[in-house]
């Protein structure tokens, strides 16, 4: 699976897929570009239906959602919609006469909520899910199989919890020489962690910790941006300037953040010669970085960027959406709030 943003990549990717496999079916979709995706599980015994979560993606649709880190609950949609879409899951299970799990994966652009795939069985997210509501979903699902009714369970209706819950996708690119750390909707994580506290900033925080990834809270941060993302990298810059750090851009980049008023510090790409962002990496002049492209040839020309941050073992965001989530984390842990610790059973007391 792949994106194709051109004519020219569809002939390319076309081509590849008919040396490797030959002639058989295509399966082409329209893409939501910038679209939140979601994942709904639920319980169902054909007739009553008990939504168990409805996890926000952090990175946008596009991603697999196996890659994306998530939210439990979501943390930035209308509860409006929140209620719209525990409706639309009960009437899926109930007209696919689903028993027992059910995952259902959505997304949302500009208010309209499009569905993208139901599958009626358990997801990878049930038991990031358990935990976050203190409920053995996958227990109860496997007795209602067996011929019980939901309703032995006395489970009532969703709710909200009080606290936040962030599942986090783990990565082995380390382990492989040349693969690039870039997301997009083919799976590559191989494991998960998860963080939580009373809200989404900290949660965040620890669900990094967790996956391997220290936030730095002072120095440098690198940001090269594609076109389509450069209004709201200037937002990302501005917010990191505000909590004391230093911003060093690629010349396109920092074009455009100093006309939105910001102080920059320009860098040469590679292949503009040295020195260059790579050499002052592995000089740690970098404390994080920020690369989102799009496009074969803004690919090829980044990559060692980010393959340099890994190997560095310096914390790295390739969407707009998940370095927005680090800045709040690392903004909660300035404030002096520190991440302190409790016992999951604490949080279902």
């Amino acid at each position: 699976m792949a994106i194709m943003y051109d004519e020219p990549s569809l002939s390319k990717y076309v081509d590849e897929l008919t040396k490797m496999f030959g002639d058989g079916p295509i399966l082409i979709d329209s893409y939501l570009q910038d679209a939140i995706e979601l994942d709904v599980d639920a319980l169902s015994d054909g007739t009553d239906v008990f939504v168990a979560g409805i996890m926000q993606h952090i990175e946008e649709a596009g991603i697999h959602s196996g890659d994306s880190a998530c939210s439990l609950p979501p943390y930035s949609l209308d509860p409006t919609l929140l209620i719209e879409i525990r409706e639309q899951a009960k009437k899926l299970a109930k007209a696919l006469k689903v028993i027992g799990l059910m995952n259902i994966q959505f997304a949302v652009k500009d208010g309209e909520i499009y569905l993208i795939e139901v599958n009626p069985r358990a997801s990878r997210t049930v038991p990031f899910v358990a935990k976050s509501i203190g409920i053995p979903i996958a227990k109860i699902a496997a007795r209602i199989m067996a011929g019980e009714k939901l309703g032995q369970f006395k489970l009532g209706e969703y709710k909200i919890p009080t606290h936040v819950c962030v599942k986090e996708a783990v990565f082995p690119f380390a382990r492989f020489p040349g693969v690039d750390v870039i997301l997009g909707p083919e799976m590559k994580s191989t494991g998960e962690a998860m963080g939580i506290d009373s809200d989404f900033a900290r949660a965040f925080a620890k669900s990094q910790l967790a996956a391997g990834s220290t936030l730095p809270e002072k120095g440098r941060v690198f940001i090269s941006v594609k076109e389509s993302d450069k209004e709201s990298a200037a937002q990302l810059a501005r917010d990191l300037t505000n909590l004391g750090f230093s911003i060093v851009a690629t010349r396109g980049t920092a074009g455009y953040l100093e006309k939105s008023g910001l102080t920059v510090k320009t860098v040469n790409k590679v292949r503009e010669g040295r020195p260059h962002i790579v050499d002052m990496i592995k000089d740690d002049g970098i404390a994080l970085v920020i690369n989102t492209t799009d496009g074969a040839q803004a690919l090829a020309d980044s990559f060692s960027i980010r393959r340099t941050a890994l190997l560095n073992k310096l914390p790295y965001y390739t969407t707009v959406a998940g370095a927005r989530a680090v800045i709040q984390s690392i903004g909660s842990i300035r404030q002096g709030q520190g991440l302190d610790v409790k016992s999951l059973q604490d949080y279902f007391k």
